[in-house]
């Protein structure tokens, strides 16, 4: 029961194959791919709870992993409805473009529950190759081929980018023996201000950048979103990210809570990302390039939350970028419905639309304003949380600089609202949606609405499934542990307070946490001298 997410989307995967096989089946290979999405989702909310391990402590199901699945699930399933007919995939290989895409996110499940870096890297390249190939197959038109460029770009970027992990990978398996995360954990911890140790992790974030778009590894982002089909553009924007996302939580959470080299490097990496990405953003015509840079400055605001080094920031961050997942699936849907024949958006193009498509045009304006950080909407609670985390570790510069990023995104973000809300329409035809359009953008405003709104179930599951993994180191002087009715509360590593206490104050019907007992002094006394000897083992190293 444990592993029937994957058990499904793999069985889902080799259906697809079987259908390839024959001649053209385009709408049995869509209906075999949604009911796959549909399955993955109710057989992770069957599995929630249970946990197991497979391959000698390499594949791990646990609650953190579980949550995430529940996403990849819900969020593939989005996609398949936002699709519709593939419109600018070529009908000859349909079929196989709902095979790859299955592939991927099958490889994006597997990803979180990883504990070791050998599973990591297949999980990694098994969700990665599928989209290299997704990205070529949009429709080819007269004179123009930018989807075999944008290909060529996403993989050679991809390739280097994982080279350059793999490489830093390595130097974590000198440094402490092992690839499995839980055994790296404790013993990096007596060399991890080390010049290897910071240099073995800063590699290693490199190929965890490029999924984000980070600077200075996003330059294939415009490209790749505008010379792709609109559809595998909204796949390339979301789902990936989370589970970047993800694993990044896994290998900061490596470095000691003080460390503030790891910290330092992070703060640069995302102001830099924040003007880079807004700043071009403020230029571009093209819809799906505009998205493309206000990406990357949204990778940006979510490396606010690793530069904490704590659980506060690690579940402020994973929260956000579930909440950029239907941020920009709600722009994507708009773009996919606007286009005519699959072709690219341009800003000018949405002019009118609330007269041409009113519900368009407001799922248009529910996920621009939650991209901005406009309250209720989800984008404002995951900024503050953000925020939040950031600043009780001290980074008021850091803050000060995402605040004034955000009011620079305001300007662009509201010229797309005044093209779409107060433009005339011209002699553009109004838009006809529908039944499944309708329910996707309907889901996709709610779901941005409840997330900023009540925010309470979202992190205290993060929060709680980031504790389960055992992944987070104790900050300097921590006696005990505050973690709701977390299952590792107690753990050593287990953290002081969890991100809900950040918006409590906001939100007085908050669910009130329980002050758990710090662990008995005999298995303190154990992993103190588990400690010494680890030290001692590593100095006569």
């Amino acid at each position: 029961m444990a592993f029937l997410p994957e058990l499904v989307l793999v069985g889902g995967a080799l259906g697809l194959f079987v259908v390839t096989l024959g001649e053209s089946r385009i709408r049995q290979a869509r209906n075999l791919a949604l009911a796959t999405s549909v399955a993955a989702f109710i057989a992770g909310l069957l599995c929630v709870g249970q946990e197991a391990t497979l391959f000698s402590g390499a594949y791990r199901v646990d609650l953190f992993s579980q949550v995430l699945k529940l996403v990849f699930a819900g969020g593939f399933t989005l996609i398949l409805l936002l699709g519709g007919q593939l419109e600018d995939i070529r009908e000859d290989i349909k079929p196989e473009y709902f095979l790859f895409l299955t592939l991927s996110v099958a490889g994006l499940v597997m990803l979180v529950s990883c504990i070791d870096i050998i599973t990591l890297v297949v999980a990694l390249e098994v969700s990665s190759f599928p989209l290299y190939i997704l990205v070529a197959m949009r429709r080819e038109r007269e004179g123009q081929k930018t989807q075999m460029e944008s290909a060529i770009k996403y993989i050679m970027f991809g390739v280097a980018a994982n080279g350059v992990m793999f490489f830093g990978m390595s130097y974590l398996f000198g440094l402490t023996g092992t690839t499995s995360l839980p055994d790296l954990l404790p013993r990096l911890q007596p060399v991890i201000h080390s010049p290897l140790a910071i240099a073995g992790l800063a590699l290693t974030f490199c190929g965890l950048y490029y999924k984000l778009a980070v600077v200075p590894f996003h330059f294939w982002t415009p490209d790749v979103y505008q010379g792709a089909s609109n559809e595998t553009a909204g796949l390339v924007a979301s789902l990936p990210k989370v589970g970047a996302v993800a694993v990044l939580v896994r290998f900061v959470s490596l470095a000691s809570p003080d460390n503030h080299t790891i910290a330092t490097m992070l703060a640069i990496l995302a102001a830099g990302s924040m003007f880079y990405g807004n700043l071009i953003a403020l230029m571009q015509k093209d819809f799906k390039r505009l998205l493309g840079f206000s990406g990357i400055a949204h990778a940006g605001y979510a490396l606010l939350g690793f530069v904490a080094l704590n659980q506060a920031g690690y579940t402020a961050a994973l929260y956000y970028i579930v909440g950029y997942l239907l941020m920009v699936l709600a722009c994507f849907v708009v773009i996919c419905k606007v286009s005519r024949d699959g072709n690219n958006v341009s800003i000018d193009e949405l002019a009118g639309l609330h007269r041409r498509a009113p519900l368009l045009a407001l799922t248009l304006a529910v996920g621009v304003f939650a991209l901005a950080g406009l309250p209720p909407f989800v984008g404002f609670m995951g900024k503050f949380t953000l925020l939040s985390a950031a600043l009780n570790k001290g980074y008021l510069v850091l803050v000060i600089i995402a605040v004034i990023n955000a009011a620079i995104a305001v300007y662009y973000y509201l010229g797309v609202i005044r093209e779409a809300c107060f433009r005339d329409p011209g002699d553009r035809p109004p838009i006809r949606l529908d039944w499944t359009t309708r329910v996707l953008c309907l889901v996709l405003i709610t779901g941005i609405l409840a997330l900023g709104v009540a925010p309470t179930c979202v992190l205290d599951a993060l929060s709680t499934g980031l504790a389960s993994a055992n992944i987070v180191l104790p900050e300097a002087g921590s006696p005990g542990v505050i973690a709701g009715e977390s299952p590792a509360a107690g753990m050593p590593w287990a953290s002081r307070k969890p991100a809900a206490d950040l918006v409590r104050p906001w939100m007085p019907a908050w669910r009130e946490g329980k002050s758990l007992p710090a662990p008995s002094s005999r298995a303190i006394e154990t992993s103190t001298a588990s400690s010494r000897d680890e030290r001692r083992d590593f100095a006569n190293y």
